[in-house]
């Protein structure tokens, strides 16, 4: 029996520039349930990263109902939002917005400092969660010591190390040869199979062919929504590719 994780109903967002009011998201109505990964597609100005902000909990909607996990967001304060971000939702950039004077373990931990448990417990938890991405031998490299597609493995295990509900990916293999795209849907499809709903932005046609919903977006509207019946396999078509070339 499925579960819906995320309920929008006439979600609307404006924003004001001078005298001119942008709709950036026009009375958008979709649920997701959990489990799902679901590709948000449009062109640039199409509302589709506004919507990715609104269901973040990263901004407020200016018409219309966002419940999350049965929350109506609503009902909750700046501080409630503050926490539910961090307990329930994971933030993965193209750019992957990685402190770059940290180590890869450091930078994982973050989300975990705002928890009152022990720093080895910490500790552990993001070490298993690089271990879990691939990353387990680079924990004490520094963002520029390590390659592309590492610094977006980082990037999805500090996503990762709250055990959120939700993934929100904004254009993750937009930074990324088509190899190393290739293989961070992969890493996607893999947790996405382990029962975590991704929702994941791109403008790439064969990326969102790996996930199993696409919506599309258009002048702040949806104006489509569809099912992928032949989701392809990432991990195997990296496999036939050249690998990146990694730093040591």
């Amino acid at each position: 029996m499925t579960e819906v994780l995320i309920h929008a109903r006439d979600l609307s967002k404006e924003y004001r520039v001078g005298d001119h009011v942008v709709h950036a998201v026009r009375n958008v109505s979709v649920s997701m349930d959990r489990g799902e990964f679901t590709a948000v597609m449009g062109p640039s100005g199409s509302g589709k990263s506004t919507l990715m902000n609104l269901l973040g909990c990263l901004d407020t909607p200016t018409g219309g109902t966002y419940i999350l996990d049965g929350q109506d967001i609503a009902s909750l304060t700046p501080r409630d939002l503050a926490r539910l971000r961090t307990r329930k939702i994971g933030f993965v950039f193209q750019n992957f917005n990685l402190l770059p004077r940290t180590s890869a373990l450091e930078n994982v931990e973050l989300p975990l400092k705002y928890s009152r448990s022990p720093r080895k417990e910490r500790r552990d938890l993001a070490l298993h969660t690089l271990e879990s991405v691939g990353l387990a031998d680079r924990w004490h490299h520094l963002p520029t010591q390590l390659s592309g597609g590492q610094l977006q493995r980082v990037a999805i295990a500090r996503a990762l190390v709250n055990s959120p509900a939700l993934i929100l990916a904004d254009e993750p293999t937009g930074a990324l040869d088509t190899r190393t795209g290739l293989e961070i849907m992969g890493l996607f499809q893999r947790l996405n199979r382990d029962g975590i709903t991704i929702v994941l932005v791109t403008h790439e046609p064969e990326i969102a062919n790996f996930a199993r919903r696409i919506l599309r977006f258009r002048d702040g509207r949806l104006a489509g929504d569809r099912m992928v019946t032949n989701v392809g396999n990432a991990e195997a078509m990296a496999a036939l590719m050249p690998p990146e070339e990694e730093e040591d």
